[in-house]
């Protein structure tokens, strides 16, 4: 063998194992790594569903139909006039998200925080005159005299409709509702508060 082959050999010779210990680092690098896969449990709500879930405005939790008998008697020297009147109305009660304050929906981790207004009386005309009706009238009556039947009919229908059983149910309500809702937008945890 020549003297210059014999170099070029032991250029390959090195280059050789050069090349095996770089495939043996290779080697080990990827056997010692690990590939995870971490799901990341926070939860985050964009203004546009802020937005789209403020957009609905006043919502119903719950509807009371009532309906009031009012009567009066205006006693007479000949004779006395009497008037009894039928009213009909659907307290509607609920929450009006336009009332919501700055802060009102938030992110804790994976739970989604809500702080709504309190459930209130959410139409306070809701006497339907329409369906009002005379059931007896005696003498001639001023619409002055109606209207005082009418706010008494109110009044009577807010003490009925207006208890505490009913607010009661009205949060029930509420809650299922709204936790349907954001269970429905991806959000899996929900808390619920009422601001007092």
């Amino acid at each position: 063998m020549r003297k210059g082959s014999k170099g070029i050999l032991s250029l390959y010779a090195v280059g050789i194992a050069l090349l095996v210990i770089l495939v043996g680092w290779i080697w080990r690098d990827v056997r010692s790594s690990r590939v995870e896969i971490t799901a990341d449990q926070r939860i985050d709500i964009t203004p546009e569903q802020i937005q789209s879930i403020k957009a609905i405005g006043e919502w119903e939790f719950l509807s009371i139909s009532d309906e009031e008998m009012v009567d009066t008697i205006r006693k007479g020297i000949f004779s006395d006039d009497h008037l009894v009147r039928i009213y009909y109305g659907t307290m509607r009660l609920g929450i009006n998200l336009k009332q919501v304050e700055s802060g009102w929906i938030s992110t804790n981790g994976d739970t989604l925080n809500i702080m709504l207004p309190q459930i209130a009386l959410l139409d306070k005309d809701f006497i339907d005159e329409a369906r009002t009706k005379s059931f007896f009238e005696s003498g001639s009556w001023s619409p002055k005299d109606r209207e005082a039947m009418m706010r008494r009919a109110y009044q009577r229908m807010l003490q009925r409709g207006l208890t505490p059983q009913n607010m009661e149910a009205a949060r029930v309500n509420g809650d299922a509702q709204v936790r349907q809702v954001m269970q429905g937008m991806g959000f899996k945890h929900v808390k619920i508060q009422y601001k007092d």
